[in-house]
C-alpha cells in the first residue's frame, strides 16, 4: 500500500468517525423521539409502581412520548432486572430500581443472577420514605409496647413482600429482643392481605399501601419507622419514642439504566427525572404518603448506593439473617 491510498484510508475512516459522532450527538439532542418503557420490579399499586407511573406521565406531558410501565414482580426483583438487562442500552428503557433490588439483595443473597453496580448506569434519585407497623383490628395490642408484649407470649408472624418490610421486622426482633418468624412473600400486597385475613400478625408497608386501609379499618396502624413521625400521620408515634431505642428504618427509590447506555442519554435522561422530582407537585404528590423526592445527579446517586450496600451488609450481619 503506498502512502497516497493509506491517507485516503485514514481520511475515509476520520470522516466515519465523525459522522458517526454527529449522528450520536444528534440522537442525544432528540432524546426522547419514541415511546419509552419503564420497568418496575414490584406489583402494581405499590410505591415503586406509582412513582414510575407518576414519573412516565410527566415524561409523556412534557416530552408528547407514550412511556409504558412494565410490571415485573418476583423473585425480589430478579426477573425485572434480568429482562432490563436484555433490553437494548439506549435509554429508551430503565427501572425504577430500590433498596431491594439495588443494595440489600447484595447483602440478603450469597450469589445475585445481577451485579446491582457494575450492570446498571445511575440515574437519578427518586424518592426516600419509612414504613408503617400494621397489625389485624382484631389483634389485641393497640401499640408497640403492647404488641412486643404479645410476643413473648405466643410465637408471632411478620410478612415482608421487599427488602424495607423485612428490615422491619428483623431490627425490631434484634433491638426487642423478641422472636419473631419471618414470611417472605413475591410482593408486598399479597403480605397484606395475609395480615387481613388472620394468617400472619403483622407487615411493615409503605404508607401508600397501607394507610388508606387504616383509613377503611382493615389494618392497625402501630407505628412508624422513621426518626420521626411521618409528615401527614402524626397521630402515629415512632418505633424508636414507643420505647425500642435506636430503631429506624427507611426505604429508599432510585432510576437506573441498563449498563452500555450511552454517556450523553443517560445524562440527559437523569436530568428529566431529576426535574421532575425537584417540582412543588412532586413534593406534594409524593408527601401525601410521607415520602420525600431526592432527586441527584448520577454522581450523588453512585455515591449513595455505594453507601447503602455498605449500610445492608452492616445491618444483614447484626441481625444475624443467614444470606439464601
Amino acid at each position: 500500500m503506498n502512502l497516497r491510498s493509506s491517507l485516503r484510508g485514514l481520511l475515509a475512516g476520520a470522516a466515519l468517525f465523525g459522522a458517526a459522532c454527529a449522528a450520536f450527538a444528534q440522537t442525544a439532542a432528540t432524546f426522547p423521539s419514541r415511546p419509552m418503557r419503564i420497568i418496575v420490579p414490584f406489583a402494581a399499586g405499590t410505591t415503586t409502581d406509582q412513582a414510575a407511573r407518576y414519573i412516565a406521565q410527566k415524561i409523556t406531558d412534557h416530552y408528547k412520548q407514550p412511556v409504558v410501565v412494565d410490571n415485573r414482580a418476583g423473585a425480589n426483583g430478579f426477573i425485572a432486572l434480568q429482562y432490563l438487562l436484555s433490553q437494548p442500552a439506549d435509554g429508551y428503557t430503565f427501572t425504577i430500581g430500590t433498596n431491594t433490588t439495588h443494595a440489600a439483595n447484595s447483602a440478603l443473597f450469597k450469589k445475585l443472577p445481577y451485579d446491582p453496580v457494575a450492570d446498571f448506569v445511575p440515574l437519578s434519585g427518586v424518592t426516600i420514605g419509612g414504613v408503617v407497623l400494621v397489625v389485624a383490628p382484631s389483634t389485641p395490642a393497640n401499640n408497640v409496647q403492647e404488641l412486643l408484649a404479645l410476643a413473648k407470649t405466643r410465637k408471632m408472624t411478620f410478612g415482608s413482600g421487599n427488602s424495607s418490610s423485612r428490615a422491619g421486622g428483623e431490627v425490631l426482633r434484634e433491638l426487642a429482643g423478641v422472636d419473631l418468624l419471618h414470611v417472605p412473600y413475591k410482593a408486598l400486597p399479597a403480605a397484606i392481605t395475609d395480615v387481613i385475613g388472620g394468617q400472619i400478625d403483622m407487615v411493615f408497608g409503605d404508607a401508600p399501601a397501607v394507610m388508606p386501609l387504616v383509613k377503611a379499618g382493615k389494618l392497625k396502624a402501630l407505628g412508624v419507622s422513621t426518626k420521626e413521625r411521618m409528615p401527614g400521620y402524626e397521630e402515629i408515634p415512632t418505633i424508636a419514642e414507643q420505647g425500642v431505642k435506636g430503631y429506624e428504618t427507611n426505604g429508599w427509590l432510585a432510576a437506573f439504566a441498563p449498563k452500555g447506555t450511552p454517556p450523553d442519554i443517560a445524562d440527559k435522561l437523569s436530568k428529566m427525572i431529576a426535574d421532575i422530582m425537584r417540582t412543588p407537585e412532586a413534593a406534594k404528590y409524593f408527601g401525601a404518603n410521607a415520602w420525600k423526592p431526592i432527586p441527584s445527579t448520577r454522581e450523588e446517586l453512585a455515591a449513595f448506593q455505594k453507601a447503602e450496600l455498605a449500610r445492608w451488609a452492616r445491618l444483614v450481619k447484626n441481625a444475624g439473617i443467614e444470606p439464601e
